[in-house]
């Protein structure tokens, strides 16, 4: 182990490295996709919701446990953590980029903050998957975080006459 990765620490980047290579490529395939739009989006809350009554129940996401348990202490690790946020906010602004341009979402949106808070919301539903909180919860937080997108298109919507 130590010839391979020099230290414990080493392991421990290389498992992270690992896991965004080949898991987050594929979690995160469908926001960073040439033609993702809000259909990817909420693609991947969906998909992290399926999750909770899943495989992941228990164990969410490695980067959104070590981003809670290890950066504020460890620089390696930090590091790591910032980078699967950043990826994690362009693919959102990506996508909420082209939903824009397509008419799905409004021209005065801040795609900066709404990419942020998605992000945050995300690792969040991750951060309550690893609690094994009850998949209804879930659900309903990931329907609730992805109604932002809805009602948001460039058209104006008709107001109610009572």
């Amino acid at each position: 182990m130590y010839a391979e990765f020099g230290s414990k620490q080493g392991l421990f980047e290389a498992a992270l490295d690992g896991y965004g290579d080949h898991h987050l490529a594929a979690v995160l395939a469908p926001t960073e996709a040439l033609d993702a739009g809000a259909d990817a989006i909420r693609e991947a809350f969906a998909g992290y919701a399926d999750a909770s009554e899943g495989w992941a129940r228990g164990r969410g996401c490695l980067l959104c446990n070590t981003a809670v348990e290890r950066a504020a202490l460890d620089p390696g690790a930090h590091r790591h953590v910032d980078a699967y946020l950043e990826r994690l906010t362009r693919g959102f602004r990506h996508a909420l980029g082209n939903a824009q341009r397509s008419g799905e979402l409004a021209p005065d949106l801040d795609l900066d903050e709404l990419g942020s808070v998605l992000a945050m919301a995300l690792v969040g539903v991750a951060g309550i998957i690893r609690a094994e909180a009850p998949p209804a919860l879930i659900r309903a937080a990931c329907r609730v975080t992805t109604s932002v997108l809805d009602g948001n298109g460039a058209e104006p919507a008709h107001e109610a006459h009572w």
